[in-house]
């Protein structure tokens, strides 16, 4: 035991030691890197030497010690945690996401018999634990700490680094890269000490130094190309203040940059990153259509989209004979001038019946892993099967409207071409999906600045959208660049959040929204009132806000906010996500964050 502590004392010298230690020269030369990375062992030590200095300090936090000793020994930890971060991301996804996990209650559901209600145990939340103002009894300190010094050590006994080759580093470094542009700086995991740009520079220097071990695989213009831009972003973040700090000029000066120099990199080391994952790896600008790989959030052997595909599906979007009464359509509830919603408080159905809650917009729904506000759709094309089997929708079986689609002669070329001349429920929903993905444009004002086809942007919209993106936590719910509620870096799962949502605006007297949400069908209480997270996009044209249309204008909905959502009024919301501190945002900080929110709105939607 003794020998035990001994060397838990020395360890920090020895990982000083270890850091100054200069990478191993290699031939002064540019090399060809090979499949099975010569350089994999000097990445992994360096994964370890970041995780054992992570488990040294979060070893050292303890209920018997001042809160000051523990809060330090937390804020040493987490800056080892950070430089690991990178590569926990790329190479063990789960236990990131259970490392950094935010302090809420997470509910995993098999089926009514299996239901895991699981309390985080986070370094997220041991900053709220320990910076926060509430006081948390030691038992519950203990209960995440334990697993935090358990946890580590087993992530580097079970390291999933063992013969990744060199694409697989270039693509952790973009991911690296594009989750500190589109979360980290966010204020998302870092929730009470805002700390969100130090952090960031901890990412940033383990990307240097795998570069670093890189270094001769590159020519010397490359490499210095790299060096000086990760100083440059350094310095950037140094100088930033959390609230006032210009992320805006941060995606676009650097991020989008960085992007354009892992291509690069790419080309050097004559590789192709993988087309099989959600963002397309030779995309160089953030806020461009082709930054996602649109293919990778549809089902798997599905046709591939075209202009036939989109223009089938738009005919049959339009075409009522797609419902049973045979009067209503897509179109009718998602009207294209609208950004395809429809102007109702709650959408309406056949007959003018009322339907469950808003209609939601439709452009870049793509990009979501879960539809409807409850989550029960499984892609566009299951969405679909839920519109046409309700009663006060289309109300018509798949079958019929196969028959019905087949009895009309003007669509038998299309499906020729497309489908083979197969004319199948699944085939029609599979084109009418096709369309809904094609509405992708990201060509609103905000977007063009973004890629720099026009500088048109004032002052006041670029102040909102840092607002937005930082002290107004818009973003760390509503992530860039679809602001939906689908999470960077991975694009793997969509958010669902409570906000302790009221009947209307009248903030005097509040009245809960009554509405279940995730609640069924399981009847799990601690999900009652959960709504996925909409898009900001085209946001002036959606009005009434939120799933129940209590809110006519965006001031409305920023005032909900600023006050801290249901809690925030006095509510008892006790699960609600959204924190209840009041966010102290003054009525010019509002206007412009309303401002950078009409920025979004897409271009000439008469040709959709």
């Amino acid at each position: 035991m003794k020998i035990f502590k001994a060397l838990w004392l020395i360890l920090p010298l020895i990982l000083i030691n270890y850091s100054c230690k200069k990478t191993e020269t290699l031939p002064e030369k540019t090399i060809s890197t090979t499949s099975d990375s010569m350089f994999n062992d000097d990445i992994k030590q360096y994964y370890f030497q970041t995780l054992d200095s992570a488990a040294f300090y979060i070893k050292k936090i303890d209920t018997l010690k001042s809160l000051k000793e523990n809060q330090n020994n937390l804020l040493l930890s987490r800056k080892w945690y950070k430089r690991a971060e990178p590569l926990l991301i790329a190479y063990d996804y789960e236990n990131y996401q259970s490392m950094n996990a935010p302090n809420l209650l997470k509910i995993e559901i098999d089926d009514h018999t299996d239901i895991k209600k699981i309390k985080p145990k986070s370094y997220q939340v041991l900053e709220e634990y320990l910076f926060g103002e509430d006081t948390i009894e030691n038992k519950e300190l203990f209960r995440v700490y334990n697993y935090l010094q358990l946890r580590i050590p087993y992530i580097v006994k079970n390291h999933g680094i063992l013969k990744q080759r060199d694409r697989h580093h270039l693509k952790m470094m973009r991911d690296a890269i594009v989750n500190v542009a589109l979360k980290g700086i966010t204020g998302f995991d870092s929730p009470v000490l805002a700390n969100s740009l130090t952090e960031a520079i901890y990412n940033y220097e383990s990307i240097k130094h795998v570069l670093s071990i890189y270094k001769n695989t590159l020519n010397e213009s490359i490499y210095k190309a790299w060096l000086n831009e990760i100083e440059l972003t350094i310095k950037t973040l140094n100088q930033g203040n959390f609230d006032s700090f210009d992320r805006y000029s941060f995606i676009k000066k650097h991020t989008n940059k960085q992007l354009k120099l892992i291509n690069q990199t790419a080309n050097a080391w004559n590789i192709e990153l993988s087309t099989s994952r959600a963002l397309n790896p030779k995309s160089t600008n953030v806020f461009s259509e082709t930054f996602f790989n649109k293919k990778m959030f549809s089902p798997p052997h599905t046709p591939k989209i075209t202009e036939k595909s989109i223009a089938l599906g738009k005919a049959l979007f339009n075409d009522t004979s797609l419902s049973g009464s045979g009067t209503i359509s897509c179109a009718t509830c998602h009207i294209k001038e609208k950004a395809f919603t429809d102007g109702n408080k709650i959408a309406l159905g056949t007959n003018g019946q009322p339907l469950l809650r808003n209609t939601p917009t439709l452009p870049y729904a793509v990009y979501q892993r879960s539809f409807f506000y409850d989550g029960r759709g499984d892609g566009l094309e299951g969405q679909i099967v839920g519109v046409t089997n309700n009663k006060n929708e289309f109300h018509i079986d798949l079958k019929t409207l196969e028959e019905n689609i087949k009895a009309k002669p003007e669509y038998k070329q299309q499906f020729d071409s497309i489908y083979k001349g197969k004319i199948t429920n699944r085939n029609i929903r599979n084109a009418i999906a096709s369309y809904i993905r094609s509405l992708t444009p990201f060509n609103s004002k905000f977007d063009r600045n973004m890629q720099d086809l026009e500088n048109t942007l004032t002052k006041k919209e670029v102040l909102g959208f840092n607002l937005f993106m930082g002290k107004a936590a818009c973003a760390t719910c509503h992530f860039p660049p679809t602001f939906y509620g689908t999470v960077p870096p991975k694009f793997a799962e969509t958010e669902f959040e409570h906000l302790g949502l009221t009947k209307t605006s009248d903030f005097e007297n509040p009245v809960l929204d009554n509405d279940p949400g995730l609640y069924y069908p399981y009847e799990v209480e601690e999900r009652r009132g959960y709504f996925k997270t909409s898009t900001v996009r085209n946001i002036a044209l959606t009005a009434p806000y939120m799933h129940n249309g209590a809110f006519e204008t965006l001031e409305q909905v920023l005032e909900f906010y600023n006050l801290g959502g249901g809690q925030g009024l006095g509510l008892d919301v006790p699960y609600q996500t959204l924190p209840p501190t009041p966010l102290d945002l003054n009525e010019n900080e509002i206007d412009a964050i309303i401002a950078f929110m009409n920025t979004l709105t897409d271009k000439d939607y008469e040709n959709y």
